[in-house]
């Protein structure tokens, strides 16, 4: 399968006071439902050590071709990931990212769908 594109929810541990207005679970069902990525993901914390595992197992047996990560600074998870990346040859320019911290639900999928429709 060509051209898989795949989203992932990180939500800082879900204790976060900065993802207190939001519900994740709708803004993955927006994102699931508008059908703009092939698979919607959603991970505890991925800048931890099984998340970093977690990243390397899905891209060493996928052939993603580009994946959007909602979580923190962009800048940030390029860093975070840059091992996992590394480990299963993937391009990490290929991640997409969006900073949802302190986003009410309607904010995050406004911005994650237009964040997707905007890097195709």
């Amino acid at each position: 399968m060509a051209n898989i594109r795949g989203f992932i929810f990180c939500v800082f541990g879900g204790t976060c006071p900065s993802c207190k207005e939001m519900d994740v679970l709708k803004v993955l069902d927006a994102i699931r439902q508008g059908k703009l990525v092939d698979f919607v993901e959603y991970h505890p914390q991925i800048c931890t050590e099984d998340g970093n595992q977690y990243l390397k197992d899905l891209l060493g047996n996928m052939s993603i071709d580009k994946l959007y990560v909602a979580g923190c600074d962009p800048l940030m998870q390029k860093k975070m990931f840059r091992d996992a990346f590394k480990a299963a040859g993937f391009d990490k320019s290929k991640l997409i990212a969006i900073d949802v911290r302190s986003l009410t639900t309607e904010q995050a999928i406004s911005g994650i769908k237009e964040l997707i429709k905007n890097n195709p």
